[in-house]
């Protein structure tokens, strides 16, 4: 007999943050969220996420009180309002391999988006499109790399068979420093000449000037990738809120900004892949050890992700991201990084895909968001 409880008490969110560790206990490429930060996102007030929207979390347990499974139901307004639509979404999905579970989980979660009006159901996202989203439903040999997804092969069945169909995949590229093609670095010099010669510069982020440097990202954010299905703008505490945390793991050089005439009109981040820690810090816990864990094994870390790379519309086929890859692609080299991967990219976005393809970068991982009417 399964129950489900909704998440009320800082015990049973506790308990929802935890259970993951449990149903992956025995797999070697899971790796565990921090605890707090997990807390923070789900938790009203912690995360500016829930000053605009809301969630509600949900487990499922045996008649034991033995958690099997969990859901959160999410309404996010700034995506409706944003889009025009009148969408709901589903976020932080794990389930042990049990149809009748997840069904029940589905049930309770289109429930709750229904009695909000809302006229669909899509996901995964971990609670938006700014944070981790998609199912895996393709490379499951290795642990995802930083802020991306993971889950068992068995989660396409259990999605799918409560009335889930495909919306987009999307791609992780591989890209390695011994098979990169050095094409971009050829015509570096011979693009830079010409962005000059039209006043265009692209420098590494200004650290000693962050809050500035901060506030014009999020503009070129919010416009290089507003025709993106299912962009959502960041809000400026929302998007201050994750600079704030990326801080502490920045390197300014994978962090480069374009500018034409001091004006900022193209930004690329590359971060280092922090799960090369995170799989070791048992239960996402940072204290006691974790936290010497995680100090000590930044400069050890030999993989990076490239997490976002646009210009804004008007500037874009002039060379700027090509030699944002270049610069970057370089900076790996001399580091001796085993590589980066580039994610995550629309299926739909030729140019991106390309360009990736063109460097020699490999698809070698897929996820995919669903979604069904209510």
């Amino acid at each position: 007999m399964i129950t489900i409880k909704p998440v009320t008490t800082k015990k049973q969110l506790a308990t929802f943050i935890d259970f993951p560790h449990e149903l992956y206990a025995d797999d070697p490429n899971y790796v565990p969220e921090l605890h707090i930060a997990q807390r923070d996102i789900l938790t009203p007030g912690k995360h500016p996420f829930h000053e605009h929207s809301s969630l509600q979390c949900f487990l499922a347990v045996d008649e034991k009180d033995k958690v099997k499974g969990r859901i959160a139901a999410i309404l996010n307004n700034n995506h409706n309002n944003f889009n025009n639509t009148n969408d709901g979404f589903f976020g932080f999905f794990d389930c042990v391999n049990d149809e009748s579970i997840a069904k029940a989980l589905f049930t309770e979660a289109s429930e709750w988006l229904k009695a909000k009006g809302l006229a669909t159901m899509i996901g995964p996202v971990n609670p938006s499109t700014n944070e981790p989203v998609g199912l895996l439903i393709d490379g499951f040999n290795e642990p995802a790399v930083a802020m991306m997804t993971y889950n068992k092969p068995y989660y396409i069945d259990l999605v799918e068979k409560n009335g889930f169909h495909k919306k987009v995949d999307l791609f992780a590229y591989d890209i390695r420093t011994d098979t990169v093609s050095d094409r971009a670095l050829k015509l570096q010099d011979a693009l830079m000449k010409r962005l000059e010669q039209k006043k265009i510069t692209i420098r590494p982020i200004k650290v000693k000037d962050f809050k500035n440097e901060v506030r014009k990202v999020r503009e070129i954010y919010n416009s290089a990738w507003d025709k993106n299905l299912g962009f959502v703008p960041m809000t400026e505490s929302e998007f201050n809120y994750l600079a704030k945390d990326l801080k502490n793991i920045l390197n300014p050089d994978f962090c480069l900004v374009a500018e034409h005439e001091g004006k900022m009109v193209g930004f690329a981040l590359a971060v280092p892949d922090i799960n090369q820690i995170l799989i070791k810090i048992k239960r996402g816990r940072l204290l006691p050890t974790g936290i010497f864990k995680l100090l000590l094994g930044l400069k050890k870390i030999n993989y990076y992700r490239v997490i976002t790379l646009g210009v804004i519309e008007d500037y874009r086929r002039l060379g700027i991201e090509a030699c944002f890859y270049a610069k970057i692609i370089q900076k790996g080299v001399d580091m001796k990084l085993k590589g980066a991967e580039g994610s995550w990219i629309l299926e739909t976005n030729d140019m991106m895909n390309k360009a990736l393809q063109n460097i020699n970068g490999k698809v070698y991982k897929t996820y995919r968001i669903y979604e069904k009417a209510l």
